[in-house]
């Protein structure tokens, strides 16, 4: 048991020690917790942000969602390395990569148009806003962004136009009432107070004529188009197609969210916006196309090659375990095998050295004995060879190397047995000193 474990410790110790190396340059696991910006409560974000939530605590991550003004706001708290907000939803164009190097772009979901209603008869351009009481959105919102941006370049400022700071169903309600003239949205057709203004009399939704030059000053654009009677097609609303501007509504990150998130987070992308809308073919979204910031690289190769292997066959947390033990466990084989092929002739040569210190020493005695003159250098021969043999009688071997010890034992006696002989053909010492002379 003595060289057993002399030699299969230090192998444990190496192998643990190799283990411990691995494992300190594994990622660690990802989080179980998420905290997402999303949009003002009962708005398109933060509804959205549900079905990512249901999506997520599927595979075992949980998302709390803090509610926001909008998509400037979200980017605020996203560089905030105070706030805790780990993702958040965020409109195309409010984004500056420059100003924000820490902030990764996932996806692009949809297309998010802004809707621009007006009390009577729409005009075709927005320059006609100049003088109205508009409603831009709440501070802090991407709609804020966008209206003022799409009005300013149509030399419309806060000097030549009165600029309410209202959104969503405010907005809708002091449109309705008279109290301003014309209100920005940027929310998807599916958001009820679109369609609450589109069916109310006398509120009209603008057809930008100009929509491909906006476009093509501000490349974040792309022109949509709302079909004839889409709204209802029993009013044939909207009566005729109606150019809209729309930016995309992206998923943003820090840049330091775990790989595996990523995977996740563009899996439920495909789920939940993978389907297409009344703006977006089916598989036109998740894309790396239509963002401000950098693409992280984990969510280009996840939108270009789907789950990585392990996910498409395993739940989430199941395959982030394989995968980091196979981090750990191919390094850890490398080291292994060599150990424990070379642990089986080091252990053999261990206890096996024990018997060949005998046979040095029979051999030291044996070359000796051959140079012995006196009777009494025989004897002397003779008690050393009897505590070589008890000496080999004391050793205790495992049961495969008792016939080494044997031999042993053999030998010992062969060369006592040959003693008197070897001393008996020795020449007498003065007949050796006449041959030398």
């Amino acid at each position: 048991m003595r060289d057993f474990l002399k030699v299969y410790v230090p192998i444990a110790i190496l192998i643990v020690a190799g283990f411990a190396l691995a494992y300190h340059y594994v990622n660690p696991a990802p989080p179980s917790h998420l905290r997402m910006a999303a949009g003002a409560q009962g708005g398109a974000y933060d509804q959205l942000a549900r079905q990512y939530q249901a999506y997520l605590a599927r595979n075992g991550v949980s998302l709390e969602i803090l509610s926001t003004a909008g998509s400037l706001q979200n980017l605020t708290l996203l560089s905030s390395p105070t706030s805790g907000v780990d993702l958040a939803f965020v409109q195309g164009g409010t984004g500056d990569r420059k100003a924000m190097p820490g902030l990764r772009a996932i996806a692009s979901l949809y297309y998010e148009p802004i809707w621009i209603f007006v009390r009577g008869a729409p005009p075709d351009r927005l320059s006609a806003l100049r003088g109205r009481r508009i409603a831009t959105g709440a501070d802090g919102s991407g709609t804020r962004a966008a209206a003022e941006m799409l009005l300013a370049a149509n030399g419309i400022t806060a000097d030549s136009a009165s600029f309410v700071a209202l959104a969503g169903k405010d907005a809708a309600a002091a449109l309705k009432a008279g109290r301003i003239d014309a209100a920005f949205l940027v929310t998807s057709r599916q958001d009820p107070v679109v369609n609450d203004l589109a069916l109310t009399p006398g509120i009209g939704l603008v057809s930008l004529a100009q929509a491909e030059a906006y476009a093509r000053l501000f490349p974040f654009l792309s022109v949509v188009t709302l079909p004839k009677g889409l709204v209802s097609l029993d009013k044939n609303i909207p009566a005729q197609d109606v150019s809209l501007l729309a930016p995309a509504a992206a998923l943003v990150a820090r840049s330091s969210l775990h790989p595996a998130l990523i995977d996740l987070l563009v899996a439920a992308a495909q789920e939940i916006n993978g389907q297409g809308d009344d703006f977006g073919a089916s598989g036109e979204f998740p894309s790396a196309r239509h963002v401000d910031f950098p693409v992280s690289a984990d969510a280009r190769r996840a939108l270009a090659s789907g789950p990585p292997f392990l996910r498409r066959y395993l739940p989430f947390w199941a395959a982030v375990l394989v995968d980091r033990m196979w981090i750990l466990v191919l390094p850890l084989l490398t080291l292994m095998i060599p150990l424990l092929r070379a642990a089986p002739p080091t252990y053999r040569w261990q206890v096996r050295r024990r018997i060949q210190r005998h046979y040095a020493e029979l051999r030291r005695i044996e070359a000796q004995a051959r140079d012995y003159r006196r009777p009494e250098a025989l004897a002397r021969a003779h008690e050393e060879l009897d505590r070589l043999q008890a000496s080999a009688g004391r050793i205790q071997l495992p049961l495969g190397f008792a016939e080494d010890l044997y031999h042993l034992r053999l030998h010992i006696d062969f060369v006592r047995r040959s003693l008197p002989v070897a001393a008996a053909a020795a020449p007498p010492e003065r007949d050796v000193l006449s041959a030398r002379r």
